[in-house]
């Protein structure tokens, strides 16, 4: 029989799993670990959702298209709201691609913990997998969607002429950037604040709706005034599709100060929601 001559030869393991560490630690050491874990469930999220229909992903492309058409005609047609000089179809098409984003990964999201309490109780991996799956996959329809908008721009470029882009189209990517970490961040938050309050499940689609119509999808800023204006922009999603918008048609708001607001209260939602969320997730799995 082998003899232990040292007692610390006991306490040597491969992984250690702890409850202690920093409610800052966005553990970036164990997301690469488990990056084939993340890319699995991004895979699984692109190809369950529409596996059993009959368009498949070609949904990915019809659902933003028929939304803008139908606010074309109910909002631009019927309620005569003008897009200013950027083609009302064009207007619409960019807004709801963003919009569909935010508020897709943000409703996937904000159900992490309730919807994987099984599986979290079950088997380890960083929760924080999870939610950053839900991201990456919904980055993924994006980019589809957003090939879609790319081709009637161009048509708006090249043959109607009714749109001139700028060189601060090429800090989208910036913008596009700070959406997603707003989604995420709300997301976190608010996942972590439902395993206690559970009302806010019900709350939260109504809320997304809601925060539409404070968003530059339908009415462009500059068709805002008065008091209203600042509802707005306290938004912070408002001055990103506003400067998006800028650099792609050459018409919009385009200002550093509300976007140096953005900026600051995305890094400051995303710091709150890591630290709740790496709260949250130690002893969740009693409360769900």
């Amino acid at each position: 029989m082998a003899e232990i001559t040292n007692s610390s030869d006991i306490d040597k393991w491969d992984i250690n799993i702890t409850s202690g560490g920093s409610y800052l630690d966005f553990h970036f050491n164990e997301l690469w670990h488990y990056r084939d874990l993340l890319m699995m469930f991004v895979k699984k999220d692109i190809i369950t959702v529409y596996k059993q229909t009959i368009l498949g992903p070609i949904w990915f492309i019809v659902q933003p298209l028929l939304t803008s058409l139908m606010f074309f005609f109910v909002f631009n047609s019927i309620a005569k709201i003008s897009t200013g000089a950027t083609p009302a179809l064009l207007f619409y098409l960019v807004g709801t691609t963003l919009w569909n984003y935010f508020a897709d990964t943000l409703n996937v999201t904000s159900k992490t913990f309730t919807d994987n309490a099984t599986v979290f109780g079950k088997v380890y991996f960083p929760r924080i997998v999870l939610p950053l799956s839900k991201v990456v996959s919904g980055l993924v329809k994006f980019m589809i969607q957003f090939c879609l908008f790319t081709l009637v721009w161009l048509y708006y470029i090249f043959v109607n002429k009714q749109v001139t882009p700028n060189w601060y189209v090429l800090l989208a990517p910036v913008w596009l950037g700070m959406i997603v970490l707003l989604s995420f961040s709300f997301g976190i938050i608010i996942t972590s604040l439902t395993t206690k309050y559970r009302d806010l499940t019900f709350l939260i689609g109504f809320g997304v709706q809601l925060a539409m119509y404070a968003t530059p999808v339908i009415i462009p800023l500059s068709g805002v005034h008065g008091k209203k204006e600042i509802f707005f922009l306290i938004n912070p999603l408002t001055s990103l599709f506003e400067a998006f918008k800028y650099g792609f048609f050459g018409q919009g708001t385009f200002s550093v100060k509300w976007l140096a607001y953005s900026t600051l209260f995305t890094l400051a939602s995303l710091a709150i929601g890591i630290i709740i969320f790496n709260k949250v997730e130690k002893k969740f799995i009693d409360t769900v």
